[in-house]
């Protein structure tokens, strides 16, 4: 007679193998056509349901390598570290440095997000924001919300003067300037600097400006941060207690 174990154990191993798969495919793994059993299972050892493909798909929790927005896909099946496309929307929304237009989302998630970002408007999750010829979906929280449609109107004025740093456009003299003068730059001020770049270029800003400075993608992301969400100090280079620690001097007895 089969047990709890050797269920949890099929089930383990089959998406181990196949990494994600559909509610028919778990029928067939148990040999069962009952639901109830598939989902018991799954709720032992821990599972996600896609926010693509009308949640049809599941994996184990330990299987995903989610990005630095939190999602994961394998083979077109897209899951998030949020759970389903609403939460996920949501989240994505709320994290952004400058909010979302529905196109610029829908290219993040891969999947239409019309009728999700509707929903969190209608229920005061997010608000829905005019930014100049675009609507913005952008946090429901006034100050966020204020950050971000400040980024986004920068943004905007850099698109449109043509002023932001386009780092594969440039010529070899120019970036050899940008260099030379980041070379020149304190600790913390090259850390601003960066991050400044990377908010110009908006998702992915970091790890370009990172890979262009010779900079670690972290330390762009950290100056980033600074220039956005909290006061700078101006006289200090290291954050307090950063930096080595100071060597005591021992005495000869």
């Amino acid at each position: 007679m089969e047990t709890t174990k050797d269920r949890d154990i099929a089930v383990q191993r089959y998406l181990r193998e196949k990494k994600v798969a559909p509610l028919e495919e778990l029928k067939k793994a148990l040999g069962t056509d009952a639901r109830m059993t598939v989902f018991r299972v799954l709720r032992r050892l821990g599972y996600l349901s896609s926010y693509s493909h009308r949640g049809q798909f599941y994996t184990l929790v330990e299987i995903p390598h989610f990005d630095e927005l939190g999602l994961w896909s394998y083979r077109s099946v897209w899951f998030s570290r949020f759970g389903n496309l609403l939460a996920t929307a949501k989240a994505l929304v709320d994290n952004s440095e400058s909010g979302y237009t529905a196109a610029e989302l829908e290219n993040v998630v891969q999947v239409e997000v019309h009728h999700a970002l509707l929903q969190l408007t209608r229920q005061g999750k997010i608000s829905r924001q005019r930014c100049g010829r675009s609507h913005i979906y952008m946090s429901a929280d006034s100050g966020r919300r204020r950050q971000q449609r400040l980024m986004r109107e920068e943004r905007q004025a850099y698109a449109e003067l043509d002023l932001g740093l386009h780092v594969e456009v440039l010529p070899d003299e120019i970036k050899a300037a940008i260099i030379l003068f980041f070379s020149m730059l304190d600790e913390k001020k090259r850390r601003l600097y960066a991050g400044l770049e990377a908010a110009k270029l908006g998702h992915g800003g970091d790890r370009r400006i990172a890979e262009f400075l010779g900079f670690d993608v972290h330390t762009v992301a950290k100056g980033r941060r600074e220039l956005f969400e909290s006061p700078i100090d101006r006289n200090r280079i290291r954050s307090k207690g950063g930096g080595r620690k100071r060597v005591e001097k021992k005495r000869q007895r």
